[in-house]
């Protein structure tokens, strides 16, 4: 009897998930600064994304939260070329200074580099997320400003491609998994940097 072992051939240590591997789709938004960013502004670095909105009284503030000690813990092992992308599924209320009052809150080392993304409308944050994420952005409710979206943070290489996702709060009985993305982000900026 003959067995066989397949193996998904990468350069990376870290492991492309299999619903990914898909190119992030191109865009241009607005930053917190009021500055255009855009899909070629992240070629060379490592990405974390996620969705998120500053009115919101649930998810956000603990996925922002958590996002900053992954930037505090990338700081502290010397990790470069990476940046943080979080798109606000609410632009209409976010706007770049409500991005940036939001972000003020947060104890975000000076130099890095988050970007908060709004100048859009929602049929292109429904499209991003779904087509890049697999992931829904759903309006509020009737009576309420809460728009439903995913917890989740994902991975994306210096070349664009989706890698991963992991839960951006702590679900059930499993904690925020602080050490597997910073790991993560910073065995794919050690590869690009070798």
């Amino acid at each position: 009897m003959a067995s066989f072992i397949l193996s998904a051939c990468s350069d990376s240590d870290v492991e492309v998930m299999s619903r990914y591997g898909n190119e992030l789709g191109d865009f241009e938004v607005t930053n917190q600064q009021g500055e255009t960013f855009t899909r070629e502004d992240m070629e060379g670095k490592v990405w974390l994304i996620d969705f998120i909105f500053t009115n919101c009284a649930t998810v956000c503030p603990p996925m922002t939260a958590n996002m900053t000690d992954v930037v505090n813990e990338l700081e502290e092992r010397g990790v470069e070329d990476y940046g943080v992308l979080s798109l606000s599924v609410d632009p209409e209320t976010d706007t770049p200074q409500v991005l940036a009052d939001y972000l003020s809150h947060y104890d975000v080392p000076d130099d890095t580099e988050w970007q908060l993304a709004t100048g859009y409308d929602y049929s292109f944050i429904r499209g991003f997320a779904e087509d890049n994420f697999k992931t829904i952005v759903a309006p509020p409710p009737e009576g309420s400003n809460q728009v439903t979206h995913g917890i989740s943070f994902y991975l994306i290489d210096q070349e664009g491609k989706v890698i991963k996702d992991y839960p951006g709060v702590d679900t059930g009985d499993n904690e925020f998994p602080l050490e597997e993305v910073v790991s993560d982000v910073e065995t794919l900026a050690d590869e690009e940097a070798e």
